[in-house]
């Protein structure tokens, strides 16, 4: 029998449960060592304080938490622990004091000691501040030689750094009501982490511009600290010492553009089990097919056939998503790849062309790698590829593309991809990169235009291609990683809830065309043996697609159709989307939670279509039957509903 935790995440190994701190109207929540979401009257102040240790590729270690006491009183919390970070080469500990009251004031204090010497890219605090009600906001920063700064926290993403030399932060969490987060022990600065999608402002030790990685010697000891006050007390009507946990209230809104055209990733390795399985590749219906083209990995005319037997078989569009070798001729490499194209018959409808320099991510300040230009690569292109529309940008991630922008006007469309799972890969944080996504439209059509075309994609929960170290990251124990291609969740309904709301973001903000995941494998839709393990689906005989196969399937039917604007009242815990095809409204709902949620749908929707839903209860139905949703619809009776964790509803209506 299959246990919820696969049904949900595609693995029995379960994110540790949090312990939820309170002092009054401050509340926070203990996550090994590390704090998260500190709220105060039920406003999110900071969404996480932790002490890190980060190896020379850029690795967090988990540290080992021993000898933790906690005491509460109902206006007072403290905790103490000892922590050690190790591996085969190093070695460090450190001792950790939390204090917390209800006039809002909190610290948090570390000292460590290297018990080696210790190589690291990084050691000591960064603190959180989240996006929503900050971006755009005034912040006021106070500098380490003294200097006040009045500012704001950026609303376009910032490629470099907004801030440095950093000992305090104030923002405004309520009228007249700001918090003081104040950084002791060495230099701060902060980074836009929406770059890479997470949903904060990340402020932390040592400035990039110092070297790294660097050493602690052994037994030299370490003492920062950080420390967050409350302006005034809050007014006793004000005060509650937790979050409302209550109904979701849905509403259909106006009309607000069409439906993107829903694609999908083919990587080369993929492309024959693609062909073999052309029922359900059909059955998906993906719009348009990116195929990769890899020159580094020679790819070529057996590539290259296998794309034109897909684009026949599905009648989709053929992106080649090509890769230069990294020479500084690329028109002989495009040219020679264009004379293959042609010998296989392969006439595609667009090519993105990218540099292998760019594949690697280059920090702000740091020289670039002798490379083309943009101009001697798009023209390259051109000529290679007449009459096919050219894209460019970054074959990796947004973080790159706003580090290095390609000219618009020499292109027909603009692309990146997305990875939820660079800097943390718990299920909470890799949800709340959905929150990102609007501004990384926002801010890439105010550097390239709005009369460029924008495609995202293909984007999944694993990681296409490390631009942050040299190999993306091993998952043996189908654990959730940071970078590693293997995400279990891919398999689970928790990317049927994520692809919902990743689909639903990007069409609310007008990007024309989003690819996910590849056909099969370790970013699929339809399950093939691997080489790694895929509890449930290696064993059970039928088991044929992953819970998200149904939303994409179902989404990609809708391309072009009228989009309406779905209202949410909690819209990081219940998201979606509604579309009007063959003169019916289609609405799709996810609960982007592990908690089951209560939904209130407008009144009069009851009694006027039919429902039907992936959750756990279904799942080996759903993994069984490619046409599930279609089968298992049953009429809508009420305007109250009921979404398990990670859910999704399809609601029909005349």
């Amino acid at each position: 029998m299959v246990s919820r935790a696969i049904k949900l995440c595609g693995t029995d190994i379960v994110d540790p449960p949090t312990r939820v701190l309170r002092a009054g109207p401050l509340s926070v929540e203990l996550d090994n060592g590390a704090l998260r979401y500190v709220r105060f009257g039920g406003t999110e102040v900071l969404r996480a304080i932790a002490f890190l240790v980060r190896d020379e590729n850029w690795g967090t270690f988990t540290p080992e938490i021993r000898d933790l006491v906690i005491e509460e009183a109902a206006d007072r919390f403290t905790v103490r622990y000892s922590a050690t970070c190790s591996d085969d080469r190093r070695r460090l500990s450190y001792e950790a004091a939390i204090t917390g009251q209800s006039d809002g004031s909190l610290s948090f204090e570390a000292i460590a000691t290297p018990e080696t010497d210790v190589v690291t890219n990084r050691t000591g605090f960064i603190v959180l501040h989240p996006v929503e009600g900050v971006a755009g906001y005034p912040v006021r920063v106070a500098h380490v030689d003294g200097r006040e700064e009045q500012a704001v926290f950026p609303d376009t993403i910032d490629p470099m750094c907004p801030f440095q030399g950093i000992r305090s932060l104030s923002h405004q969490i309520a009228p007249n009501l700001w918090a003081t987060c104040t950084m002791q022990g060495d230099a701060f600065e902060m980074e836009d982490q929406r770059n890479w999608s997470d949903a904060s402002y990340k402020t932390y030790v040592r400035p990039l511009a110092e070297p790294w990685p660097y050493t602690l010697p052994n037994g030299e000891p370490i003492r920062q600290s950080v420390t967050l006050s409350i302006s005034r007390q809050l007014p006793s009507a004000s005060s509650k010492n937790a979050v409302s946990d209550g109904t979701v209230a849905i509403a259909i809104g106006q009309e607000s553009g069409t439906m993107p055209a829903i694609g999908i990733g083919v990587p080369a390795e993929e492309a024959p089990y693609a062909l073999e399985r052309l029922d359900l590749l059909k059955r998906l219906a993906p719009k348009w097919l990116v195929c990769q083209v890899d020159l580094r990995q020679g790819h070529g005319c057996r590539e290259l056939e296998l794309y034109r037997d897909l684009g026949q078989a599905t009648g989709a569009e053929i992106v080649l998503e090509i890769i230069t070798r990294g020479s500084m001729a690329p028109q002989s490499e495009l040219s020679a790849l264009a004379t293959e194209a042609s010998e296989a018959g392969l006439k595609p409808d667009a090519v993105a062309v990218f540099l292998a320099q760019h594949m690697k991510s280059v920090l702000p300040g740091s020289p670039w790698p002798e490379m083309p230009s943009f101009e001697e690569l798009y023209s390259a292109a051109r000529a290679a590829f007449p009459g096919a529309r050219l894209g460019g940008g970054m074959a990796t991630y947004f973080t790159e593309l706003n580090r290095k922008r390609p000219p618009a006007a020499l292109l027909d469309y603009v692309t990146h991809t997305t990875c939820p799972s660079v800097h943390a890969a718990d299920d909470r944080s890799v949800m709340e990169t959905l929150e990102s996504l609007p501004y990384q439209i926002r801010s890439t059509r105010a550097f390239m235009g709005h009369e460029i075309g924008y495609r995202i994609g293909p984007s999944q929960l694993g990681c296409r291609e490390n631009a942050y170290g040299n190999a993306t990251a091993p998952n043996e124990g189908n654990a959730r990683v940071c970078l590693s291609r293997i995400d279990p969740r891919q398999r689970g309904l928790f990317n049927a809830a994520w692809s919902l709301g990743y689909i639903a973001r990007l069409a609310r903000d007008g990007v024309e065309a989003v690819a996910l995941g590849a056909p099969s494998g370790p970013f699929g839709f339809v399950y093939r043996r691997c080489d790694f393990a895929q509890p449930y689906f290696d064993d059970v005989e039928g088991a044929v697609v992953y819970p998200a196969f149904h939303v994409v399937a179902g989404l990609s039917q809708a391309a072009g159709a009228q989009l309406f604007e779905v209202e949410s009242s909690a819209r990081g815990k219940v998201d979606g989307l509604a579309v009007r095809r063959s003169g019916k409204t289609e609405l799709w709902l996810s609960n982007l939670t592990d908690q089951d949620i209560s939904i209130l749908l407008p009144t009069e929707l009851a009694n006027a279509g039919r429902i039907s839903t992936l959750d756990a209860a279904a799942f080996e139905r759903l993994t069984s039957d490619p046409n599930y949703l279609d089968k298992a619809a049953g009429d809508l009776t009420t305007a109250d509903l009921q979404l398990d964790a990670y859910s999704v509803a399809r609601i029909e209506l005349a």
